[in-house]
């Protein structure tokens, strides 16, 4: 279980910086396993090697090839948050989601206007909440993810309009909480998304997904595995809209509360996107899940057909997902 395990190894991490942080870093160096991570420490208090997050992003070198581990201290973040493209294996990681909050509060204007972006592949974010509070009125992305082979874990996502642009990439989300209204989980990358949970703050007229695959050859597309859907009112939201003509998205044993609307999905005022679109329910749950008032061109899934959406092969995730490091080295910037 993936909070337990992250409870326990920041309590220790966290017991031995605060015993004796210059021995711990010491030892650590002493190993050079490729395993071990370079631990950066943020802190608001001035305790760290950095004050703010996007500074100690800025100080890991182009082109780098070695894990950094940038451990950020609980406190509320006031920051947009950039990590570039040519700066991959890093991992951002707090403590607990609840207490390590990076927040901005802007419309999309720009590719810059999300709070966090992600550009660079082989990243991680652990344990944190990134929130955009501009509220309703015009997309407002909390998290843009584009870079390929990228994990999150045990993380909330907070918005109203486009809450994760989960843009490009094969991405992997785990017991993750995404918060929204509008097209709340939207853009074109293949991703997984396990164990999370989707909450949707719409009255009426609203989106958990948007999904933007454009032709039959693209691979890419969601697909939630044993998620939670629920919302503030009775069937407010649908399960998805094409965004992109092929928009494929896939729930499989997924509990789906009474916010979810009858039909279940709809073709954004496009007939044409019935014939291409492929959305799909295998084994769900809960009030929401009742597939006898569907709308006739999405699918209820065999077994068969399921397959291939609910193991982590979906993203080839067997090449490329890691744990977190079990040993550090320390900064020397």
């Amino acid at each position: 279980m993936e909070a337990p395990r992250g409870i326990f190894f920041f309590a220790v991490l966290a017991l031995l910086l605060r015993s004796s942080p210059n021995c711990f870093v010491a030892a650590a160096a002493a190993t050079d396993s490729p395993a071990a991570a370079v631990l950066v420490r943020v802190d608001q208090s001035g305790k760290g090697d950095f004050r703010r997050i996007q500074d100690a992003v800025d100080a890991v070198p182009s082109n780098n090839s070695q894990p950094v581990f940038i451990w950020i201290k609980p406190g509320i973040y006031k920051e947009k948050v950039i990590v570039p493209a040519d700066k991959p294996f890093i991992t951002l990681s707090g403590s607990n989601a609840v207490s390590t909050v990076i927040t901005w509060g802007e419309e999309w204007n720009s590719v810059d206007s999300p709070t966090v972006s992600i550009l660079a592949s082989d990243f991680v974010g652990r344990y944190l909440t990134i929130q955009n509070t501009f509220g309703e009125g015009a997309p407002a992305v909390a998290l843009r993810v584009a870079g390929d082979r990228v994990a999150f874990y045990a993380s909330r996502f907070i918005g109203f309009q486009d809450t994760l642009l989960d843009d490009a990439g094969r991405h992997y989300y785990s017991s993750c909480y995404i918060e929204g209204a509008t097209d709340f989980i939207c853009g074109n990358a293949l991703s997984l998304f396990e164990k999370c949970r989707l909450h949707s703050v719409s009255r009426s007229g609203g989106a958990f997904t948007a999904q933007r695959r454009t032709s039959a050859e693209e691979e890419t597309g969601y697909s939630f595995l044993q998620c939670k859907l629920t919302g503030v009112g009775a069937e407010t939201a649908v399960l998805g809209r094409p965004w992109g003509a092929y928009s494929r998205v896939v729930f499989a044993f997924t509990y789906m509360s009474n916010a979810v609307r009858r039909g279940g999905w709809d073709d954004w005022n496009d007939p044409i996107n019935r014939r291409t679109a492929y959305y799909g329910e295998y084994e769900c749950s809960g009030p929401g899940s009742n597939v006898a008032g569907r709308v006739d061109w999405s699918r209820n899934l065999s077994s068969d057909e399921a397959s291939r959406f609910v193991t982590k092969s979906w993203i080839d995730g067997q090449d490329w997902l890691r744990p977190p490091p079990g040993q550090f080295k320390n900064w020397r910037g």
